[in-house]
């Protein structure tokens, strides 16, 4: 098992684990020191995405689940995800994923992909909600909060930073990102964070109220890239 790659996973699943929302209980147990041992158990114990990263780990022709590159592709993107077949995805999801109900997934054999903007747009029922004329509130929320988003360290005040983001938002139909706005995140609790403090100017990737790690500008696009696609495929960004 990819040490850093263990991590880099945990970078990332900290925040819902922290709120309950998927991974077992004890999320804390993440940011301890030498925790990769540990890491590597509990990721096998996210139902969501340990099932793309078994995919992609087969299709890389990698032994390991958590070895950085198929973590990258999961978490933020690769040019690998754009070379899979979508129908095996499926395929693969159909076993995984066999008790989840709504979402597009099962009929997304011609676009699916091995990226976590696929789970939140097209597993969750969220978008689904919004396009059946659901009160957006609550489902724009969960949207905004569960995609990977990047944005700019404009301050730092102990564990928390605060940082120009752009928020979803829907308006005419439409789920967009708004105009940058500051809002303050996460990057350590009670002392135990798996990244070095953040800096101001650091370009970070945010997952729910936590920054995950700083990126490069690429990486930043390549996230938005995936996520916009995701937005077009289940026709939140050119409905009506």
């Amino acid at each position: 098992m990819s040490a850093e790659g263990a991590l880099r996973f945990a970078r990332y699943a900290y925040p819902p684990n922290a709120l309950g929302y998927c991974g077992p209980d004890g999320a804390d147990a993440m940011l301890e020191e030498g925790a990769e041992v540990e890491i590597g158990r509990r990721a096998r114990l996210f139902e969501g995405a340990w099932v793309y990263l078994e995919f992609l780990a087969d299709a890389l022709g990698l032994s390991d689940p958590l070895a950085t590159e198929v973590v990258e592709a999961y978490w933020v993107g690769a040019d690998v995800l754009d070379t899979l077949d979508p129908a095996a995805l499926v395929a693969r999801l159909e076993v995984g994923f066999a008790t989840q109900g709504g979402g597009t997934w099962r009929t997304a054999s011609d676009r699916a992909r091995a990226h976590h903007s696929f789970q939140v747009f097209e597993v969750y029922p969220w978008a689904g909600l919004l396009r059946a004329g659901r009160a957006p509130g609550p489902a724009v929320n969960v949207l905004d909060r569960c995609r990977i988003r990047s944005g700019v360290v404009t301050d730092v005040d102990g564990e928390h930073v605060s940082v120009t983001s752009s928020v979803l938002e829907w308006q005419d139909l439409q789920l967009r990102p708004g105009e940058p706005v500051s809002e303050r995140a996460r990057w350590s609790t009670d002392g135990l964070t798996l990244i070095e403090p953040p800096r101001v100017d650091d370009l970070v990737s945010l997952h729910w109220d936590w920054v995950c790690e700083v990126i490069s500008p690429e990486q930043a696009e390549t996230v938005l890239r995936l996520e916009e696609s995701q937005r077009d495929a289940v026709g939140l960004s050119a409905v009506g």
